[in-house]
C-alpha cells in the first residue's frame, strides 16, 4: 500500500567551486597551465594581471538587487556592441578571434629528419623492382611496426592489399617482397619474430665459427636459450664453458628491436618531459618548497564588467532597458565563474603547498641526506592527520606530480610506503626493504642466482623477517626476474 510520509534527511553536497577545486588538485603544473589557457578563451570576464587591492568597483561587492534584472524591459536601448568595445579588450581575446587552433605550432612536438619508415622507402627506391613490387612493398613497409618486426602475417596483408590497394596477389609474391624488405639495413628489420630478427642479423655476419654456433643456437635451441637451460645447449653443441660463453655474448649483442634506432621508445622517453610541481631549496638546515608558477599567470576580472555593473547602478535608463539588463546578467554569470575559478587556483595553490610541507618535514632526513634508508614510513593517512585534510585530498595532490631537489626529481608518491618490523622491533620502510633486495641480486654469484626462498633467509640475516611470497612480490615490482633467467655464464 503507498503511503505519504513526511522524513527529514541531512545530506552533504558539493557546489560547483567545490567540484572545481577538487578537479584542479589532480592536474599536474603543465595541465593547469593549458587550463588556464582554455579558461581565458572561454571567460571573456577573465583577464591576465595582478588582482588590484581596491575593490570599489567588484562586482559582488556593489549593492544592487539581482531582482531589478527581471523587471519589464524600456523602452530605451543601447549600442552594446559598441559599449563593449573600447580600448580596454584584453590582447588575448583579440588573439583568440584571429588566430585558430592549428597555428599553435609551439604546442606541437615534432621531429626533423628521415624517420625510420621514411629510410625503408629510400631503400625501396634502389631496388630493381617492378611497379606492381613497388607497390607491394610499399603496403609492406607501411605494416613494420617501430620496433622493426612485421605486425601482420603474409595471408592478412594478402586479404588486405586487394582492398586498399586493389592488388589481386598471392602469399608468394608478397613473401618474395618481404625477403627483399628483410635484406634492408638495419639488420633484422621486417621479420615476424624475435627469432628470426636475431637470425637474419647473424646471416648478415657470417664468418667466423663462434657465428656459425650462435646461428645454430637461434635455429634449433631458441626455446633453450629464452629459458637459459645453458647446460642443454652445451652438451648439444659439443663445445666447453669458454666457447659457449663467447657464442651466448654474441647472440645477446645483437639488436631486439632493429627499429628503434630511428625512434620508437627512445623518442617517446626523449619527449616525456618531467617538469615539476614544486622546488625544494635548502636554506641551511632548513627547507623551503615554492610552487612551479613560473607560466602560470596572475588572473583578475575584466574591469570592463565592473565598470558594466556600475553603469546599471547609476543610470536610471540603462536599468529600465531590457537587451541592456541582458548584458548585466550575462556579465553577471562570466563574473562568477572567473571569480570562483580565481578563489579555485588559490585553494589549491594554498592545499598543494601545505601539503608538500608536510611531506617535507615528515621525511626531513631523506631530503636532508637522499639516501633511501632515511625514508621512514608514510602512509596517505599520516600527512592527513598533519594537514587536516582528507585522505582523497592527500592522494589527489600526490598523484602524477613531481617535486625537484637537490638530489633530483622524485614522484610525490615516491614517498609513501608501508612499515615493517625488524627483528629489533625498528620500523623500517618497505622501500628500505627493496633496496636491501636489490642490492643482494646485484651481489649475487650470477652463475647460481638466489631463488626466493634464498634471498628470503638472506634477508633475515640481515634482520628483515619477510615471508618468501613477500620477496617476490618485492623483486616484481622492481622488474627482477626470476632466478631462472638471471643465470649467467
Amino acid at each position: 500500500m503507498l503511503r505519504q510520509t513526511l522524513e527529514q534527511k541531512l545530506q552533504q553536497r558539493l557546489s560547483p567551486a567545490q567540484i572545481q577545486v577538487i578537479k584542479m588538485l589532480e592536474i599536474p603544473t603543465l595541465e593547469m597551465e593549458e587550463r588556464i589557457r582554455q579558461e581565458l578563451e572561454e571567460n571573456p570576464a577573465l583577464e591576465e594581471g595582478r588582482e588590484e587591492a581596491d575593490r570599489e568597483d567588484n562586482f559582488e561587492e556593489d549593492n544592487y538587487e539581482e531582482n531589478d534584472l527581471n523587471d519589464d524591459a524600456g523602452n530605451d536601448e543601447i549600442d552594446l556592441e559598441e559599449y563593449m568595445s573600447d580600448d580596454d579588450i584584453p590582447d588575448y581575446r583579440l588573439r583568440t578571434n584571429n588566430v585558430s587552433k592549428d597555428d599553435k605550432r609551439e604546442d606541437i612536438p615534432f621531429s626533423i629528419g628521415t624517420t625510420f619508415h621514411d629510410y625503408l622507402r629510400e631503400q625501396l627506391g634502389l631496388q630493381k623492382l617492378t611497379e606492381r613490387e613497388r607497390q607491394l612493398g610499399e603496403y609492406v613497409i607501411g605494416n613494420i611496426d617501430d620496433g622493426g618486426y612485421l605486425s601482420r602475417p603474409v595471408e592478412s596483408m594478402v586479404d588486405d592489399i586487394v582492398f586498399y590497394a586493389g592488388i589481386v596477389t598471392t602469399e608468394e609474391e608478397v613473401s618474395k617482397v618481404v625477403a627483399v624488405i628483410q635484406q634492408f639495413d638495419p639488420a633484422g628489420v621486417g621479420a615476424f619474430t624475435l627469432q628470426e630478427c636475431l637470425r637474419l642479423q647473424l646471416e648478415r655476419k657470417g664468418g667466423n665459427q663462434t657465428v656459425a654456433l650462435a646461428l645454430e643456437v637461434v635455429n634449433n635451441y631458441f626455446e633453450e636459450f629464452s629459458r637459459k637451460h645453458y647446460e642443454k645447449i652445451q652438451k648439444a653443441l659439443d663445445v666447453d664453458e669458454d666457447k659457449l660463453r663467447d657464442v651466448i655474448a654474441e647472440i645477446t649483442r645483437l639488436n631486439p628491436k632493429p627499429g628503434n634506432a630511428w625512434g620508437g621508445d627512445l623518442m617517446e622517453k626523449s619527449m616525456s618531459v618531467i617538469v615539476p610541481d614544486f622546488i625544494l631549496e635548502r636554506e641551511d638546515d632548513k627547507f623551503v618548497v615554492h610552487l612551479n608558477n613560473s607560466n602560470i599567470p596572475e588572473l583578475r576580472v575584466n574591469r570592463t564588467y565592473n565598470e558594466l555593473f556600475r553603469t546599471y547602478q547609476n543610470n536610471k535608463s540603462a536599468r529600465d532597458d531590457k537587451k541592456f539588463k541582458d548584458a548585466v546578467m550575462f556579465a553577471k554569470q562570466k563574473v562568477d565563474s572567473a571569480r570562483w575559478f580565481i578563489d579555485a587556483i588559490k585553494q589549491r595553490q594554498e592545499t598543494l603547498l601545505t601539503t608538500m610541507q608536510a611531506i617535507v618535514s615528515y621525511q626531513y632526513e631523506f631530503f636532508l641526506e637522499g639516501d633511501d634508508i632515511y625514508l621512514k614510513p608514510m602512509i596517505l593517512k599520516d600527512i592527513a592527520d598533519i594537514t587536516g585534510y582528507d585522505i582523497s585530498t592527500i592522494s589527489r595532490v600526490s598523484n602524477s606530480k613531481y617535486v625537484q631537489t637537490e638530489f633530483g626529481v622524485y614522484p610525490i608518491k615516491y614517498f609513501f610506503s608501508e612499515s615493517m618490523t625488524t627483528d629489533s622491533g625498528e620500523e623500517v620502510s618497505t622501500r628500505e626493504i627493496k633496496k636491501i633486495l636489490q642490492e643482494c641480486v646485484d651481489q649475487e654469484d650470477k652463475s647460481k642466482p638466489l631463488n626466493d626462498e634464498a634471498l628470503a633467509a638472506l634477508l633475515k640475516t640481515k634482520g628483515y623477517n619477510i615471508a618468501r611470497r613477500t620477496v617476490a612480490k618485492y623483486r616484481e615490482q622492481l622488474n627482477i626476474p626470476v632466478s631462472r633467467l638471471r643465470k649467467e655464464l
